[in-house]
C-alpha cells in the first residue's frame, strides 16, 4: 500500500523496546513514522492529562531506526499524543498506534491502560488508532507482535477504517510461528484483589504499595456477539486478541431496569 505517516506513542516510554521494534517495522515498510512518548515510565496513568505543570519535548531520533524521528516527552501517554497533533506534526496522521506495551492490556484493564489511552485520544481526534500490547511481563521479543500490528492497522485502512474506532490488539507470548489464529474478541472482565502492603520509610512514616492479583474472569462485559470469545480466554488459548473499543462509555444494560427519573429527583419520593 501507499506510504503512511504513522505516529507512535506508548506508557512504557522513550527507552521500551516495544515501541522501538513498531517504529522500526513500520519504518521498514516505508511509512514515514514520528514517535512522540514519554520520556520515563508512565504505565496505568490512564488518560490522564497535565494540566499543573508545562509540558517538555525534546528529540530522541537516536534511539530509534534510521528515518524515525522522535521525541520525549514529560506528560502522560495521552499528553504525547495531544502534542504530537496539535504542536509538533505538520501534517496530521493517517494513522495512530499505541504499544508495543509491555504487558498484556486485556478486558477491564483498557480502563487503566496509558497505551490505550494513548490511541484513544487518536480515535476521539477522528483517526484510525490501533493500540497493541505483548500480553507477558517478560516477553522482549516483539517483531511478531510489531508485525502483525502493521498487518492489522494497513488492512483495515485499505477496507475503509470504521469511523470512531479503536483497535486493542493482544499477542500472546509465542513465535509468530507458534500463534494460534487471530480473532475478534469481546473483552473480559478482569478483577483484581487489591493487596496493599503496609510499610514503614526510614524516618517512621507509613506508607503503601498496591500490588493487586488478578482474578480473570472468563465471562465478557455483555457487550459483543456472544459466539466471540474474550480476549483474555483466546490469549490464554495462544491466538492474538483483537477487541473493536470506542470513546463512548454509555451503558448497554436494559433502560427498563432504571427507575423512572422523575423518582430520582424528588425527595418525596426518596424518603418513601
Amino acid at each position: 500500500m501507499a506510504a503512511l505517516r504513522i505516529l507512535i506513542s506508548n506508557d512504557d516510554g522513550v527507552f521500551a523496546d516495544g515501541i522501538q521494534a513498531l517504529a522500526a517495522e513500520a519504518a521498514g515498510r516505508g511509512h514515514t513514522v514520528t514517535v512522540v512518548c514519554p520520556d520515563r515510565e508512565r504505565s496505568a496513568t490512564g488518560h490522564g492529562l497535565t494540566l499543573q505543570t508545562p509540558l517538555r519535548a525534546e528529540r530522541a531520533d537516536e534511539l530509534f531506526a534510521a528515518g524515525v524521528t522522535a521525541w520525549a516527552c514529560s506528560g502522560t501517554p495521552s499528553d504525547c499524543v495531544k502534542l504530537a497533533l496539535f504542536r509538533l506534526l505538520e501534517q496530521p496522521p493517517d494513522l495512530v498506534l499505541s504499544g508495543i506495551n509491555h504487558g498484556p492490556n486485556l478486558g477491564t484493564d483498557v480502563l487503566y491502560s496509558g497505551t490505550v489511552s494513548a490511541a484513544m485520544e487518536g480515535t476521539i481526534e477522528g483517526l484510525p488508532a490501533l493500540a497493541v500490547s505483548s500480553a507477558d511481563f517478560h516477553w522482549r521479543r516483539f517483531e511478531a507482535a510489531a508485525a502483525l500490528a502493521l498487518d492489522v492497522a494497513e488492512r483495515m485502512l485499505a477496507g475503509g477504517w470504521p469511523e470512531g474506532l479503536l483497535l486493542n490488539l493482544n499477542v500472546p507470548p509465542r513465535p509468530a510461528d507458534a500463534l494460534a489464529p487471530l480473532r475478534w474478541c469481546r473483552t473480559a472482565v478482569r478483577r483484581y484483589i487489591d493487596q496493599f502492603e503496609k510499610r514503614t520509610d526510614p524516618r517512621g512514616r507509613t506508607y503503601y504499595w498496591l500490588a493487586g492479583e488478578v482474578v480473570d474472569d472468563l465471562e465478557g462485559t455483555g457487550a459483543g456477539p456472544a459466539e466471540w470469545p474474550t480476549d483474555v480466554a483466546w490469549v490464554q488459548q495462544g491466538g492474538p486478541s483483537l477487541t473493536p473499543l470506542q470513546p463512548e462509555l454509555f451503558w448497554r444494560g436494559p433502560v427498563a431496569s432504571l427507575p423512572p427519573v422523575e423518582a430520582l429527583g424528588r425527595r418525596d419520593q426518596l424518603l418513601r
